[in-house]
């Protein structure tokens, strides 16, 4: 464990040292503050827009860097030819993969943290003060963290044996795919055959189900989150990553680096 909180740890350093996080936190809380003016002109749902344009601002901005950095963290090392000389070190492949993973997970969570910090600050100069209700945002936000969790792990499954461009674009396809797994799985079409049916509820249930993290119109009404929901989508973002990441290191202990 050691050697992976040592790969995370520098993970974390090369990405926080990477100016483009940077642009796109700003970009974001810049969204943020457009979203107090479009909130001011529309007379009484200041609230209610504020919060959807924030949170879907987050969610937009992670994506770009979990997808991005995620498809990098693994095939930038092997092009750089820097991989050998890590590997060279008492360090296995797993343990690379794994401290890669958590490294930029930490990434992802303080710029989410940031970006979110940022949304409070807006609530609070439209509203000046902040409410109970309000916190459910802190749910979404939460939310859209664990998506981008599960994110990061496929962009590194698929990046351990294809290249960046296809990993993008498998990446791409998988997580718009898993937000129509709920229409995948009541998908009730008469010129389909019952075995059809069968393979598209068996396909729904492999892919990962990104549509159960979003509870933004939800956080935006001010409306309560479950807890059995907090709970499932925790324990279904640690179980499918540790599956993925898992296929990943099988993959990539056999992948030839020369």
């Amino acid at each position: 464990m050691n050697s992976v909180l040592i790969v995370g740890r520098n993970t974390f350093r090369e990405a926080v040292r990477d100016r483009v996080l940077y642009n796109l936190v700003f970009f974001a809380l810049l969204m943020i503050a457009s979203a107090m003016l479009i909130g001011q002109i529309s007379m009484g749902i200041e609230t209610v827009v504020m919060i959807s344009l924030g949170l879907s601002a987050i969610s937009l901005i992670g994506l770009l860097i979990a997808v991005f950095t995620g498809v990098g963290l693994v095939s930038k090392e092997i092009d750089k030819r820097t991989l050998h000389a890590v590997l060279a070190k008492p360090l296995r492949r797993w343990e690379f993969l794994l401290g890669k993973f958590a490294g930029l997970v930490v990434t992802l969570a303080v710029n989410t943290a940031a970006m979110a910090a940022g949304l409070f600050l807006a609530l609070w100069l439209v509203k000046h003060s902040v409410t109970p209700s309000d916190l459910v945002v802190l749910v979404a936000v939460y939310f859209i963290l664990l998506k981008l969790m599960l994110v990061v792990a496929l962009a590194m499954l698929f990046s351990c044996f294809t290249s960046p461009l296809l990993a993008l674009l498998f990446t791409g396809g998988l997580y718009l795919a898993g937000l129509f797994v709920s229409e995948l799985r009541s998908l009730q079409v008469t010129t389909l055959t019952p075995q059809m049916q069968k393979f598209f509820a068996v396909v729904s249930y492999v892919l990962p189900n990104f549509g159960n993290y979003d509870v933004m119109g939800a956080a935006a009404h001010g409306r309560a989150v479950a807890g059995m929901l907090v709970l499932h989508n925790t324990l279904y973002t640690l179980l499918y990553c540790a599956i993925v990441l898992s296929a990943a290191a099988v993959i990539f202990s056999r992948k030839d680096l020369k």
